[in-house]
């Protein structure tokens, strides 16, 4: 995956924004102006993903191109290291899993706005 399939793959799901509020490097997608995936936009060389606690650790253990969060909550958030072992529907899977856990972060009202039937 490129960083163009990437970001359409992002951007195909409802109620996501595309913004760079830490500067011109970095790409953020959010949902309900909650952050689910982000990535150095020159290098995209690796992907910041949300995860519950367990699944995080056995990613972890499993993968070694997927590591604790880098300059996140390392307990919610995993890097995934992009040229490496993970392949392209495991990574879609991760991206579709961080996705969901935010939306359901959401309050119904938020849900409904940004069009997450869940």
């Amino acid at each position: 995956m490129n960083i163009e399939e990437f970001r359409e793959y992002c951007l195909a799901k409802p109620g996501v924004t595309e913004e760079m509020p830490f500067g011109p490097d970095t790409l953020v997608f959010k949902v309900g102006g909650k952050i689910f995936a982000l990535t150095d936009i020159n290098t995209f060389a690796s992907i910041n993903l949300k995860c519950e606690p367990e699944r995080a650790i056995e990613l972890r253990e499993q993968y070694e191109a997927i590591k604790p969060g880098y300059h996140m909550n390392k307990k919610h958030w995993n890097t995934v290291f992009l040229q490496s072992e993970i392949k392209e529907f495991l990574l879609k899977e991760l991206i579709d899993i961080s996705y969901i856990l935010v939306c359901k972060s959401l309050t119904r009202a938020q849900q409904q706005i940004v069009g997450y039937t869940g």
